[in-house]
């Protein structure tokens, strides 16, 4: 097993890019994970999330920039990072004809243990993942949560020390996820170095040391998820009016209270804005009744990441870029979809 460097940073990247066509799905990011950490990697689909883990896993090469894993130019020494390296894509890379034991034996053996090793890693894998009654299931009767956690095991059959996780949770019940978050946490506190992509800023807020908010192929923020809030307010309040007529009228009076703009649902009758002081409320709710603007619900609670974004970015989280659909054009499979032709040539 190819030994780490001994800096302090597991990733460092500088100016990376990557055009598909007249498409900058990555257009010049700079990223720096420090080792033993959890870094996140936020942002909406087509935001370039996918594209940046893929140059840094040297599945894609880059069109401008550098990047280092551990001290290794991912260009220059590819094969050193890829044994430095684990990658679990959006999507299970497992083979559905084959049981979890199966599926496990095979990874472990593509990486070049023994039969009796292959199969002793597997059990333990298993175990370690909640999976050792369903061992030997057909993967077809596997839930999504459990195709997951199996997709998660194979990628640390090499126990190595950066591990790429890119968007784990999406399509996960609130449980399952809970039960991922659990597992990344062990896998950090035995001295793994996490990188993260996720669209949930909660996923974010609960594992993330950093992390970097990308959007339209850049960086458009970077700090603790404390610091990204709060740059928009500690709080965002929530108004829903009796008469949509008043949704100007009331707009207005945030802005003349409290100093921030607000973002407008029309359809719903429902105001957002973003707060520093929610005691300024009770403020705000006699200005409102003095002006006979009447309510039909008030909620006051931490920022959504549609509010992050909306404030960094200036539009929502549900906004799509064509990063993903241009990866795709580049080997005639899925930018997301980490199948297991990729998951060989990493741990190869």
């Amino acid at each position: 097993m190819t030994k780490t460097n001994t800096s302090d940073w597991a990733v460092e990247a500088h100016g990376l890019v990557k055009a598909f066509g007249t498409n900058r799905a990555v257009d010049g990011i700079d990223l720096s994970v420090r080792t033993g950490t959890v870094y996140g990697v936020l942002g909406p689909n087509g935001a370039g999330k996918t594209t940046a883990i893929r140059m840094l896993a040297t599945l894609l090469r880059p069109d401008a920039g550098s990047a280092t894993i551990f001290g290794h130019d991912v260009q220059r020494e590819a094969q050193i990072v890829r044994q430095l390296i684990g990658v679990t894509g959006q999507y299970a890379s497992v083979d559905e004809t084959l049981s979890a034991t199966e599926n496990l034996v095979l990874f472990s053996r593509l990486h070049g243990l023994s039969r009796a090793a292959s199969k002793r890693k597997s059990a333990e894998l298993l175990e370690e993942f909640g999976l050792t009654e369903a061992a030997t299931r057909p993967l077809k009767n596997f839930s999504g949560g459990m195709r997951r956690r199996l997709d998660l095991a194979a990628s640390l059959i090499s126990q190595p020390p950066l591990i790429f996780l890119d968007e784990p949770t999406t399509g996960l019940d609130p449980r399952t996820r809970s039960q991922m978050w659990d597992t990344i946490r062990r896998l950090v506190a035995t001295g793994s170095t996490v990188m993260l992509t996720t669209q949930y800023l909660d996923e974010a807020d609960q594992l993330a040391d950093r992390i970097a908010v990308i959007d339209r192929g850049i960086v458009v923020a970077e700090g603790t998820a404390n610091e990204l809030k709060a740059s928009i307010g500690e709080s965002s309040l929530q108004l829903r009016l009796e008469d949509p007529a008043d949704l100007d009228d009331a707009r207005r009076a945030i802005h003349s209270l409290l100093g921030v703009q607000s973002v407008l649902s029309p359809e719903q009758a429902t105001i957002n804005a973003p707060m520093s002081d929610p005691d300024r409320v009770t403020d705000l709710l006699v200005v409102l009744r003095e002006a006979g603007i009447r309510l039909n619900e008030i909620s006051v609670q931490k920022p959504s990441l549609d509010e992050v974004f909306l404030a960094l970015t200036g539009h929502g989280v549900s906004d799509d870029n064509a990063d993903d659909k241009a990866a795709d054009d580049v080997d005639g499979t899925p930018a997301t979809d980490a199948r297991a032709s990729d998951t060989e040539r990493i741990s190869a």
